[in-house]
């Protein structure tokens, strides 16, 4: 009797063998939650001052390789190079060093639409001086088109 005691294996060891594959499972989901948390925030990293656009018909520009020099006029007047509050006085000089370091001439002006339009010809001026001479008024679509027809 002792012998047939020792040929069986003893309790539920025997029975249960260790998985030698790896679940994926947790790892897919972990990574398509990590996938929408990036998706989510990326449009809201996006730098900008801001600006009450106008509305107009003009369709959007298409995306450009490097990141687009943008200069906003808020309704209060301040002047704004990318995020940073520049003087009327200091943009020609602010302009040119950062033309000096950009391979593109291009300049997106946001102006506010409380804005006067002398302030955005004086602006505008000051590009040209600076060596922007690629100037393009970012605006909202959906506005009048002016031909008796509603907008987008």
């Amino acid at each position: 009797m002792a012998a047939s005691l020792a040929a069986r294996p003893r309790g539920r060891r025997t029975a249960r063998r260790q998985m030698a594959e790896i679940n994926v499972t947790p790892l897919v989901d972990v990574m398509l939650v990590l996938l929408i948390i990036f998706m989510v925030a990326a449009p809201l990293l996006t730098v900008g001052v801001p600006v009450e656009l106008p509305k107009t018909a003009a369709a959007p520009l298409p995306s450009e390789q490097e990141e687009p020099l943008t200069i906003a006029l808020t309704a209060d007047g301040r002047v704004m190079v990318q995020d940073r509050e520049v003087e009327l006085a200091s943009l020609v000089s602010t302009l040119r060093a950062v033309a000096a370091e950009r391979s593109d001439d291009k300049v997106f002006l946001r102006a506010d639409g409380a804005v006067p339009y002398a302030l955005v010809a004086q602006v505008m001026g000051a590009l040209s001086a600076g060596g922007f001479t690629r100037i393009g008024l970012v605006t909202d679509p959906g506005g009048p088109t002016l031909d008796g027809q509603a907008g987008n």
